[in-house]
C-alpha cells in the first residue's frame, strides 16, 4: 500500500501503556480484519513494531491527502 490510503488514529487513552503509547499522538493503524472483529486495533506503537491495543484507546482519523503523504513519510 502507497502512502494514500493508509489509516491513522490518536491515542486517547493510554493507560496500562504508557511506555508504548503517548496520548494525543497520531498513530499509523496497521490493517486487520480479525482484530477490528475483536474490538482490537493493531498500531505501530513507540517501539517501531506493531502491536494490538484496545479501540477504545483510540480515535481514527482522516486526513487529507497531502497530510496523509506527510505522516506516512
Amino acid at each position: 500500500m502507497d502512502a494514500v490510503g493508509k489509516k491513522f488514529a490518536i491515542c486517547i487513552d493510554n493507560t496500562d501503556y504508557e511506555a508504548s503509547l503517548i496520548k494525543r499522538k497520531i498513530y499509523e493503524v496497521i490493517p486487520d480484519d480479525k482484530a477490528v472483529r475483536d474490538d482490537l486495533i493493531r498500531i505501530k506503537d513507540e517501539s517501531g513494531e506493531d502491536y494490538l491495543y484496545h479501540a477504545g484507546h483510540f480515535v481514527l482519523v482522516e486526513f487529507p491527502v497531502e497530510v496523509e503523504r506527510l505522516l506516512a513519510a
